[in-house]
């Protein structure tokens, strides 16, 4: 299994505890990390001191590999800049020469040659929004997209290996609201302050929660502190103080133990909904 992500840290903020299940069931599983994160701001403010900013590149791969060795995943670096988040009304351009601002054929090549090389069965990877609207994350999608399709055609990239076609392709989604709901209204019913209320109150009626799109539900409940361990191996980029960790363990398993996924092409019969991304495939 390959799971394409468009910076370091996404790995563990988005299908982490799925992970770690297949590689404790002996999947072989690479995490692909299309850009290096090197424009990401200090998030955790504990981090935010002298020599920290000025080696944000070296730093952010040395907890990229962490991550890696607690998740028990491969991990491979797609070589590109990471483009940043313009920010502005209407935002500007990204900067030239990063992963966004390349042409689609480069990086599809890269990851091609990734896929011909590890011949995976199943590639998961972000939706069209890009899980939320970053521009490597939407790039990302493309990509990934892009590679599933050509890795199996021998003549498209024929310099980048034999054709290897994957079986599976996946979609990671955002934020679900109806989650949210859930843990916010459990918190409170504790006593606990949530976090989530504001993310609630401002939260637009009229756009669909991703669970519409669920095709496959992983039950992982078991790996959450894995996730988070590899989560808080990202310091830069994770305050272990914030609502990433609000809601206990025991409660999130109680109330919602799976990582959901939507399933998009498939060239093996699976009975939807799914609960293994490895449906049809495993007999």
């Amino acid at each position: 299994m390959i799971a394409v992500h468009a910076h370091p840290d996404d790995e563990s903020s988005k299908g982490a505890a799925t992970m770690a299940k297949y590689v404790a069931e002996g999947v072989d599983v690479l995490v692909v990390s299309c850009t290096g994160g090197e424009a990401g701001s200090i998030l955790n403010p504990a981090m935010d001191r002298p020599g920290v900013r000025e080696n944000m590149p070296q730093i952010r791969r040395e907890e990229m590999a962490r991550a890696a060795k607690i998740l028990g995943v491969n991990h491979h670096w797609l070589g590109f800049v990471d483009s940043g988040l313009p920010e502005g009304d209407p935002p500007p351009p990204v900067p030239e020469g990063t992963f966004a601002a390349v042409p689609v054929e480069e990086p599809t090549r890269d990851l091609v040659k990734i896929i011909r090389e590890f011949r995976p069965h199943v590639v998961l990877t972000y939706d069209e929004n890009g899980g939320y609207p970053h521009p490597d994350h939407i790039r990302c999608h493309q990509v990934s997209v892009a590679a599933f399709d050509a890795a199996g055609e021998a003549d498209r990239f024929p310099e980048a290996g034999a054709p290897w076609q994957p079986l599976k392709l996946y979609y990671m989604h955002g934020f679900s609201r109806a989650r949210m709901q859930l843990f916010h209204e459990a918190l409170l019913a504790a006593g606990q302050e949530s976090p989530y209320a504001e993310w609630l109150q401002r939260w637009d009626p009229d756009r669909p929660d991703v669970m519409e799109r669920v095709t496959t539900r992983i039950e992982c409940g078991d790996y959450f502190e894995v996730r988070d361990e590899a989560l808080k191996a990202h310091a830069t980029q994770i305050d272990p103080t914030s609502r990433w960790f609000a809601v206990p363990l025991d409660v999130q398993r109680k109330l919602w133990p799976t990582e959901e996924y939507e399933l998009v092409r498939s060239l093996v019969d699976s009975t939807l909904p799914e609960d293994d991304l490895f449906a049809g495939i495993r007999q």
